[in-house]
């Protein structure tokens, strides 16, 4: 019987890797969940099911590694805030926008416009607009299946440079949410009374 439950624990393990939005956690649950079944397969002498996912769990740590790894395929492009893609990319995943900055309306107002992407592809925006040497932040977004890609990181330490090169000195947002606080308190931003501050 014993037996039967790590069989059926590494299958719900499995089941539920397929149901992550999350790169990342698809990823360790997967990997949790092959290495069950190497146990239940050194159990029941099953060879093929103990070779099997043991290549599942050695890709599962490559493609770890590579997430979570020091980011080569990470950019920034600089856009108008009128530019249509930003405008149906941020009309496509408003509702998840809203999720954790519900004051978020539309990038009209911004004079500073990046798109960041992943393998080319987008997965972010920052919207801002200029005040001397600040940047105010209206948006910091990243999509839901890459918030755990470290893009946040990337920008305001590895990518800073870009923002330095256009003046800005310091970035200041606010957070309505207690979610995107402590996204903020992650990325370096320090509070300043109801807004947070991160120097460049």
């Amino acid at each position: 019987m014993t037996t039967e439950l790590v069989g059926y624990l590494a299958s719900a393990l499995i089941v539920t890797s397929l149901a992550m939005t999350s790169v990342v956690r698809l990823r360790v649950i997967s990997f949790v969940g092959s290495v069950t079944f190497v146990v239940y397969g050194a159990l029941i002498g099953a060879w093929p099911v103990i070779v099997s996912n043991a290549i599942i769990a050695l890709i599962n740590v490559w493609h770890l590694r590579r997430e979570l790894g020091p980011r080569q395929d990470l950019g920034m492009v600089e856009v108008h805030h009128e530019d249509p893609y930003l405008t149906d990319f941020l009309r496509t995943h408003l509702d998840d926008i809203h999720r954790s900055q519900p004051g978020f309306t539309s990038a009209h107002l911004d004079d500073v416009a990046f798109v960041l992407t992943r393998e080319g592809l987008p997965a972010g925006a920052l919207l801002g607009r200029r005040d001397g040497r600040d940047l105010h932040v209206d948006l910091d977004y990243v999509m839901h299946a890459y918030r755990d890609s470290r893009i946040g990181r990337w920008l305001y330490a590895d990518r800073a440079g870009a923002l330095r090169g256009k003046g800005i000195r310091r970035v200041v947002a606010t957070a309505e949410t207690d979610v995107h606080r402590r996204y903020l308190q992650a990325m370096g931003f320090a509070p300043d009374g109801d807004r947070w501050v991160r120097e460049l």
